[in-house]
Parts: structure tokens; C-alpha cells; sequence
């Protein structure tokens, strides 16, 4: 798939192209609708397939106290669009300039002149241009003036529409498992393993904890099973995917207030992942944080936990 920052910048061969605009955050199930049809648009058209995307998110330039958190970095959803089978992904950096521009001049400076658009793709709410003064009948109208189809497409979900609102408020809600209905696979934070406090060495339990530069949005604090995936090995190495039970928050027995998102690795003690770029999946919520009375308790619980994740993840 071929990516890049400037629309301007696509070869001269790579041919006209069936287009789809949008943040793509998470690239959830509804996403992966529209880069369907996208695709079976170009296939059946003899065309190429383009999706049009922002970094940062336009709310982070116009609104920044209104920005929503990214559920996935730029580099996770580059790999998650390439996953879809579209020849190329333009990430347009978002600036005032840009946000200026009225839907006409956006549409004829990017879909026109760079991309050579011959059909468009998108949802019924899409909005674009200045003040997201342009919508689809604004894109029909101008479709029609510079020869391209406009394909409008339905909500895509069963019974409320698949939306990355949607994913963010059940993972803010710790409800990992429905937000994975949403997105087609689990939802994971991706980050640099760090030297945390060691209090889970202490007690048996060693942990990777991410650095707090972590790129996807945190779940509500509490206990989960999930998966613990090592971004630096192969896909077909054994050591690549290891079940893990999960803590989210502060420690309130040991009054640490720092929010933190470490992962125990089930039944290994002998792992050093210092350094590495791990991705941290959740799978299921097991409980919320509690203070214990002693360590004894701690120890006792940390031990249910694990059982429980065991329980959870092993094969069906």
C-alpha cells in the first residue's frame, strides 16, 4: 500500500481512483464497510483505491479542549487500512490553511487535481471544508460538475451506528469486550515497556508496564484478561502473543497515585522486556481496584486474578 502526506505526490502512472475521506479512528467495523465497497468500486471500475485521512485529528487544531483521545496511533491505523486492501492512503496533515478551505476548493485541489477522483465513497453524515459547510449533497453537486460518482452509504450496525465515539465511550465504561464487537478485534494500548514502581516482582507477580506516552485510549481502571503482544518478534514466533492479566489505575494498597497500565504475563517470571514495543490487548474486565487490608489479601487476590484470566483466554 502506498502512503503519503500529500496527495500531490502520487505517481503520475498510478491512474484515477475511487476515493473515501474520513479520521478512520480505530478503524472499526463500519470503517472496514466503507473499504469494502471502496475497493469493489475500483475492482469493478478498473480503478485505483485511496482513503483520505487527517493527522492530527481536525478537533486537535480547531477545538483542542474538545480533541477526543485516539483509540489507535497513526502507525496502528496505517497497518489496520493497508489490512483492507486499498493501494494507497494519503494522510493530510490538518492545518488552519486546510480548515479554510471551502468545500469546493477542497474538493477540487484534492479529489480533482491530486487523486483524479472518478467516484467517491462515504457515509450520509459526512461533512467537509470550512466550518463543515460541505455535505453530500454539496459532493453530489460537485461530482457532477467534475465527473465523478457519488456513493452515499447507510449507518453500518445492528441497530445504532458503529462509530468511534461509540468504542470510546465503552472503553472509558471498562465494557472491552463490546467495544471489540464494535472494532472486530480487541482493543489494545501500544507502548514502550518501563521500570515501574516493581512492587509486582516483590509479590510474584513481575509486570510490563507502559510508558505513559502509550498511544490508544485506557479503559476504565480495574483488573482485565487480555493479551500481552510483542511488536519486535514475528507473527509465527511462539513468544510473540502471551496471555496476561492486566491492572489499570493507581495502586491504592500501596498509595501510589500514578495511573499506570501494567501487564503480568501468565506463569513467567523469567521475561525482560525492558525497552520493547509491546501492544496491550483487553479482552474482559475481571473486577475493579480495590485497597486490601494486607499484603496477604493482595496476594491472595492478584493469584483469583490470574486464575480467572487462565479461565478466560484458554482455548475454547
Amino acid at each position: 500500500m502506498l502512503r503519503l502526506t500529500d496527495p500531490h505526490d502520487l505517481p503520475a502512472d498510478f491512474g484515477p481512483t475511487v476515493i473515501t475521506l474520513g479520521n478512520f479512528d480505530g478503524v472499526h467495523r463500519g470503517h472496514a464497510a466503507v473499504m469494502q465497497r471502496v475497493a469493489q468500486e475500483a475492482h469493478a471500475r478498473g480503478l485505483k483505491s485511496v482513503a483520505v485521512t487527517f493527522e492530527p485529528h481536525p478537533l486537535a487544531v480547531l477545538a483542542p479542549d474538545k480533541a477526543p483521545e485516539m483509540l489507535t496511533g497513526m502507525k496502528d491505523r496505517l497497518f489496520l487500512l493497508e489490512q483492507l486492501g486499498l493501494d494507497a492512503v494519503v494522510v493530510m496533515p490538518f492545518t488552519r490553511e486546510l480548515a479554510a478551505q471551502t468545500p469546493r476548493e477542497f474538493v477540487e485541489a484534492t479529489f480533482v487535481d491530486a487523486l483524479h477522483a472518478r467516484c467517491v465513497v462515504v457515509g450520509k453524515d459526512t461533512r467537509f471544508g470550512v466550518k463543515n459547510s460541505g455535505d453530500i449533497r454539496t459532493l453530489s453537486e460537485l461530482g457532477g460538475e467534475f465527473g465523478f460518482d457519488v456513493i452515499a452509504l447507510d449507518d453500518v450496525g445492528p441497530g445504532v451506528r458503529w462509530s468511534s465515539s461509540q468504542v470510546r465511550e465503552l472503553i472509558a465504561g471498562g465494557k472491552v469486550d463490546e467495544a471489540a464487537e464494535v472494532l472486530g478485534r480487541n482493543h489494545c494500548v501500544v507502548g514502550e515497556v518501563v521500570k515501574g514502581f516493581q512492587r509486582g516482582r516483590e509479590l510474584g507477580f513481575p509486570t510490563a508496564n507502559l510508558a505513559r506516552d502509550a498511544e490508544g485510549v485506557v479503559p476504565a481502571d480495574g483488573v482485565y484478561a487480555g493479551w500481552l503482544v510483542r511488536r519486535s518478534l514475528a507473527q509465527d514466533d511462539p513468544e510473540y502473543r502471551l496471555p496476561a492479566a492486566i491492572s489499570v489505575g493507581t495502586n491504592p494498597t500501596f498509595d501510589i497515585p500514578e495511573r499506570t497500565v501494567e501487564a503480568y504475563v501468565l506463569d513467567r517470571t523469567d521475561l525482560d522486556l525492558y525497552g520493547e514495543i509491546v501492544a496491550v490487548e483487553f479482552v474482559q474486565h475481571l473486577r475493579g481496584n480495590v485497597k486490601f487490608d494486607s499484603i496477604e489479601a493482595l496476594i491472595e487476590q492478584m493469584t483469583r486474578d490470574v486464575e480467572a484470566a487462565r479461565d478466560l483466554l484458554a482455548p475454547a
